[in-house]
């Protein structure tokens, strides 16, 4: 007959089925015991959904509130006993702010959603509006249950600041509604603007906006929502035309560099970035993608050709051992303890150091040197995801990125 241990022999196998009927009593002894693995308490934990045994009640609660215990075993506890209105006292001071397990501050305020609290709207809606769609949707259904329980204004009271998460929240509350949400298009802010754009479904209505739309970027915002419905090309650059083609201006970037980066970037930037940026890319040639095959040979045979003893070229990815990015790195010299760097994104050559032989022979080449002053420009404006920071990068990075 199986038990507990072969229902989750290891880390990663776990029969969720059969634990969830399995005997309550025992699986709660289980989830509380610290002689046991943390992935096989966790399961446990999980497998109480719906019938924790009141006799293990307090025990249960206890780990909770421990700090001292394994954190995913907390807040897995913690998620089949959000009903439990005890907790709302322990859930709301302030020291669970201060909690350091990873995902336990999250965690309790969607407990405190679900239990009703009020106060925890504000920071729900700062969930809700983060870039990390585990976070999102954890804000989202503590917003969505203190909403089933007093109402949507009730909540949106609690969310009079005028913060742009507070607002996005507004908008997805008219959205579910089904009111029209096509005026936060003009919202100041890019991300509730990003938003707003990405729940509307009529081309016609969105038209109709555009011809009156009161800012430059609420029309930029409206024809980029237009796009990705439609796909029309043509329209999204008649609009673009009409304002002007307006674009960011970024000092020390020129219109090789910014083509490259455009086009590797904008269409994937993240939502607080300004819309001149992904309007450009959809209005633009992309450059020819360089064969990196015939790139990578012609830097090696430039190398060679000064004397410096190249390697064979790897991948960023390579170099660092996982991830992957935009450049290879070619070693060259005594124990190949020099490197230079070649973008995928275009000829453009680089160094962690300048050396004046490579960048010589790899300028004759046909390469661009990217140097310290062009490197440090910052593209400004886009947001690009690097290491979990979302703002905008330098020239450098962009050309030469790598993320594991």
């Amino acid at each position: 007959m199986p038990n507990i241990t072969s229902l989750t022999p290891e880390a990663g196998r776990t029969d969720a089925a059969a634990l969830r009927a399995y005997d309550a009593d025992l699986l709660a002894r289980c989830a509380v015991d610290r002689g046991q693995p943390w992935w096989r308490r966790t399961a446990c934990a999980q497998a109480l959904a719906g019938r924790v045994p009141q006799a293990r009640l307090d025990e249960l609660l206890a780990c909770v509130r421990d700090p001292g215990d394994t954190g995913t075993v907390r807040k897995a506890l913690l998620g089949v006993l959000s009903d439990r209105a005890e907790l709302l006292p322990w859930l709301r001071h302030e020291d669970r702010r201060q909690e350091e397990a990873y995902g336990m501050p999250e965690a309790v305020l969607r407990a405190r959603g679900a239990l009703g609290d009020l106060t925890a709207a504000g920071e729900l809606a700062t969930l809700a509006f983060s870039h990390w769609g585990s976070w999102r949707a954890v804000g989202e259904a503590g917003l969505d249950a203190l909403s089933d329980r007093y109402g949507s204004q009730a909540v949106l009271a609690e969310l009079a600041d005028g913060r742009p998460e507070d607002r996005a929240v507004a908008v997805r509350v008219r959205h579910r509604a089904g009111a029209d949400v096509v005026d936060a298009l003009a919202d100041p802010d890019p991300g509730v603007a990003h938003l707003a754009q990405s729940l509307l479904t009529c081309p016609d209505r969105i038209r109709a906006y555009l011809a009156g739309a009161p800012t430059a970027d609420a029309a930029l915002w409206a024809a980029y929502a237009l796009h990705r419905l439609t796909g029309d090309a043509a329209q999204t650059r008649a609009v673009n035309t009409a304002l002007g083609r307006p674009r960011v201006e970024v000092e020390g970037l020129d219109e090789e560099l910014r083509r490259a980066i455009v086009h590797a970037y904008a269409p994937e930037c993240e939502k607080q970035s300004d819309p001149r940026w992904r309007i450009e890319a959809l209005c633009t040639q992309p450059p020819r993608p360089p064969d990196e095959e015939r790139q990578l040979a012609a830097a090696t045979a430039a190398l060679a050709g000064a004397g410096l003893v190249p390697r064979p070229a790897l991948s960023c990815g390579e170099v660092h051992r996982q991830g992957g990015g935009t450049y290879h790195v070619i070693r060259y010299g005594e124990g190949g303890r020099s490197e230079v760097l070649i973008s995928t994104l275009g000829p453009f050559a680089g160094g962690p150091v300048e050396d004046p032989a490579a960048r010589a022979a790899l300028e004759g080449a046909g390469f661009r040197w990217i140097d310290g002053t062009t490197g440090a420009v910052r593209v400004t404006g886009l947001g690009v995801y690097y290491f979990g920071a979302r703002e905008p990068l330098d020239v450098h990075t962009l050309l030469f990125y790598w993320q594991d």
